[in-house]
């Protein structure tokens, strides 16, 4: 079995739980393909068995490759969508960062998380990607996001005129800092800190979120996914930004742009005990309160 590694980096903290690991790999006599800059990094820390192989690009993950196991925090974890692309790789994130709504899987869970990828024993949630429509290249290969599309105004300017339609109809137009158009994965992320709501993963929408409007009526709205979301954008500067996840293009007024539901998903594993509604209690605290004591 070959597992695929990725990370951004490390600090000195995740020395002991990326080398048990290795190890961990390495008594299942599985064979780990690593990101190469990671690779670099960790050599002059771990002693790696002879077996190790790297990846550098999205083609060097074939069909060999059965899992990918992201090492950080949900970025790290958002980056992965770039080179697993519509291969079907499934995506287990392990929390070597902070707060973690994807990669929930705690660092101190490494030895049932290869348990679990030998036995077969997780689950399997699909998760729903947004495609980006250009009238000019852009983001290259990867015109697509697993949490959330945005326009944005590029630095101190004034606020942004964002035109908005649905399959081709008038929606409104936003007065804000800019917009984001978030799958139910992505409204925990961005969107939720302007406001927006909470989306199940399996829920069939996308929640369209203003950033600081000007309008204080102006609320998120959720829409189904079968829509194609259309933009046209004005402004007093020339320029203004867009992003696919943690990717970002400078653009001017003259490009269109359209958003709707990608062709593929992406599979992202689990262990059996952790689910949707755990996650939240977890990470948002929920439940805290001393009078819910008892409830599980």
């Amino acid at each position: 079995m070959h597992v695929a590694l990725y990370s951004r980096g490390f600090v000195k903290e995740d020395l002991e739980d990326i080398r048990f690991l290795l190890e961990e790999l390495n008594r299942q006599e599985i064979t780990p393909v690593i990101f190469e800059p990671f690779y670099r990094e960790l050599r002059p820390h771990v002693q790696f068995y002879p077996e190790t192989e790297v990846f550098s690009h999205a083609e060097d993950l074939n069909q060999r490759i059965e899992f990918l196991v992201s090492l950080g925090g949900d970025g790290t974890l958002l980056d992965t969508v770039s080179f697993i692309r519509d291969k079907n790789i499934p995506v287990m994130g392990v929390n070597f960062g902070r707060l973690g709504f994807l990669a929930s899987i705690g660092r101190n869970e490494i030895h049932e998380v290869v348990d679990s990828l030998i036995s077969r024993n997780y689950v399997v949630d699909k998760r729903t990607l947004i495609h980006l429509d250009t009238s000019i290249p852009l983001f290259g290969n990867v015109p697509y996001a697993l949490n959330e599309f945005t326009i944005h105004k590029k630095d101190t300017s004034a606020m942004v005129k964002i035109h908005t339609y649905l399959n081709g109809e008038f929606l409104n137009t936003y007065w804000a800092d800019g917009l984001i158009v978030a799958t139910p994965t992505g409204s925990t992320g961005y969107s939720l800190s302007c406001g927006g709501p909470i989306v199940f993963p399996e829920a069939a929408s996308f929640v369209i979120t203003p950033v600081a409007p000007h309008n204080l009526n102006v609320r998120p709205i959720i829409v189904p996914d079968n829509n194609i979301i259309s933009f046209e954008v004005e402004g007093r500067s020339d320029q203004f930004l867009c992003t696919l996840d943690s990717r970002m293009e400078v653009i001017d007024n003259r490009v269109q742009l359209a958003v709707k539901k990608e062709d593929f998903s992406i599979s992202l594993l689990r262990l059996n005990e952790g689910n949707f509604l755990h996650t939240l209690r977890n990470k948002l605290l929920w439940g805290i309160d001393t009078r819910n004591a008892g409830r599980k």
